[in-house]
């Protein structure tokens, strides 16, 4: 870390916790956002400003008025663009030093997999059951972390699943696929524009700190937030032995043991999952 660096993060340097080594660890690595929307806009603005080595950021959609209400990386010029390429040219003026990596499509699972591989930490900011699933199987045959985080009308949800832990459920344990919930999408239903401002920083803080080895994440809990009563409320859950997403990688890892959270323990989503 040269001296303009060890200025520019300074106040990062001089926390205990994280330090010249957490500083160095979060400027050699590589996060990948998927979505550049309402939860990707914030996510993506404190990965760059904390200044993470590559930043890669996937979206097929274009930006639209309606986006604006709430997607902070936009702007009214730039309706009509490709999110990923709007987004970098606000990401860019923060911070020059990022390499940054816009990708305007709707990804496959194969091309999926291979950015997730060359990822250190993934972050979905997606908005749809498809593609989260789509991720975390990505993740698990991987073992790339995955922050996931949810919002629709005024509440909101985030996880972490450290593929790196034998321990940890994925977000099949959670919300299996294809299990009966009302999937709802906030242009239908609407979405508080602060919240998904909360659930994307929430999103970039577990990221940081899985990138400098920090802190307890919120791995294997759920974080509830509703905007309406400013509330919070955490909620655990446990692997199930049974995912046929993570339980055969499982099985391998442990020899044919059980993890120590084995007992499944799944939360009903409030309200119906959010996608």
């Amino acid at each position: 870390m040269d001296d303009s660096q060890q200025r520019r993060y300074s106040r990062h340097i001089l926390l205990d916790e994280l330090g010249i080594k957490g500083q160095e660890r979060i400027l050699r690595s590589h996060a990948l956002v998927i979505g550049a929307g309402g939860l990707g806009s914030p996510a993506a603005l404190y990965l760059t400003s904390a200044g993470v080595g590559t930043l890669t950021l996937v979206d097929g959609d274009t930006v639209d008025a309606t986006n604006l209400q709430r997607q902070i990386l936009h702007t009214e010029a730039r309706i009509g663009q490709a999110k990923p390429v709007s987004a970098i040219q606000s990401l860019a003026e923060i911070n020059s030093s990022v390499r940054l990596i816009p990708l305007c499509e709707r990804m496959d699972e194969e091309t999926l997999k291979t950015h997730v591989a060359a990822a250190d930490v993934v972050l979905d900011c997606s908005d749809n059951f498809t593609t989260r699933h789509a991720i975390n199987r990505a993740c698990v045959q991987s073992r790339t972390p995955l922050v996931s985080g949810a919002a629709l009308r005024f509440s909101g949800q985030v996880s972490v699943f450290d593929f790196s832990r034998t321990d940890s459920p994925c977000y099949h344990c959670l919300f299996p696929d294809g299990q009966p919930v009302a999937a709802e999408r906030c242009n239908v239903t609407g979405v508080f524009a602060p919240l998904v401002g909360v659930v994307g920083c929430l999103q970039a803080a577990e990221a940081l700190k899985l990138l400098a080895d920090i802190g307890t994440r919120l791995t294997g809990r759920l974080l509830l937030i509703d905007a309406l009563s400013q509330t919070m409320r955490t909620v655990t859950f446990g692997q199930d032995p049974a995912c046929p997403v993570c339980g055969e990688q499982l099985l391998r890892l442990t020899g044919g043991g059980r993890s120590k959270s084995d007992g499944r323990f799944f939360v009903p989503p409030p309200k119906g999952a959010m996608p």
